[in-house]
């Protein structure tokens, strides 16, 4: 399964983003989907997960309360909504699809091309 992520993009402070990753040449059936971010200089981490098939969620400790994650499943899609946006939540945003129940990003793959998302103060 090939991911597309989009809809980042310059946000203020306190303002919200829905970023969207799709499934295309398969779907995400059997997978948990996460959403990770990067910042520049620093390491790929874990924001939120979805698992496709029961869509129960897990989120990191900074997007509790900020962040939704959602699925679609006619358009096979998830989305992540964040609000209360940050300039400490600039960063590159993937997506990506593991078999497993876990928020390290050494146990996904499919790692689209991310999607730049900016937060002003």
């Amino acid at each position: 399964v090939q991911l597309q992520a989009s809809g980042g993009g310059l946000a203020q402070a306190g303002g919200s983003l829905r970023l969207s990753c799709a499934a295309s040449g398969g779907t995400f059936s059997g997978y948990n989907v996460g959403w990770f971010r990067q910042a520049p200089g620093k390491e790929r981490e874990f924001v939120a997960r979805i698992s496709w098939n029961v869509a129960t969620t897990v989120y990191a400790d900074s997007a509790k309360g900020r962040a939704t994650i959602s699925r679609d499943i006619p358009k096979k899609t998830v989305y992540l909504q964040m609000n209360s946006l940050k300039p400490e939540d600039t960063a590159v945003y993937y997506c990506s699809v593991s078999r497993y129940y876990s928020v390290s990003s050494s146990s996904y793959g499919s790692w689209g091309q991310g999607t730049l998302v900016t937060v002003s103060s």
